[in-house]
């Protein structure tokens, strides 16, 4: 007898969680990928999608990167036998150059790391790190005057069609 191969459904989208919040409140103007140090716990919980970035950042101590702030929520069937930290600094796997260029870009230029998204990559949780300027008041409501431009030009080239 020949044994039936059963197959895993992949999800329609391979992203965990995005931050929204990111790209309203800075300019990114360059993003990198970071691979997470996790717990066992922690990729059980964001299999179900429990991570939530709105305020969390990416610091850098003693040469490395630090993920902070995230909140992941453990799970209720978790181990018995761990005390699960849902918001503990979790170090970001980088590449020596990369890191070097963050490193120089964030002390020298004035910029900022922020989160973008979480998402998953052959098997692998990864990171969307954004190099980033903070937004003043005024720029906000410029870009969302833009955005709202440009969904009124949609609407008038699709009346007109």
């Amino acid at each position: 007898m020949a044994g039936k191969k059963t197959t895993k459904k992949k999800s329609a989208t391979a992203t965990i969680a995005n931050n929204k919040s990111a790209r309203h409140n800075y300019f990114v103007e360059d993003s990198f990928e970071a691979g997470l140090v996790l717990e066992g716990w922690e990729v059980k919980s964001l299999r179900e999608g429990r991570i939530q970035l709105k305020e969390s950042h990416i610091s850098i101590q003693r040469g490395e990167a630090w993920l902070q702030g995230a909140h992941i929520s453990a799970l209720t069937s978790a181990s018995t036998h761990i005390i699960p930290n849902a918001i503990r600094s979790r170090k970001l796997l980088l590449h020596r150059q990369e890191l070097n260029k963050l490193i120089g870009n964030v002390e020298r230029k004035g910029y900022t790391l922020v989160p973008l998204s979480v998402y998953w990559k052959n098997g692998h949780i990864k990171l969307s790190l954004g190099l980033a300027k903070g937004k003043k008041l005024h720029d906000k409501r410029a870009t969302a005057k833009d955005r709202d431009w440009q969904r009124e030009k949609s609407r008038i080239m699709k009346q007109t069609r």
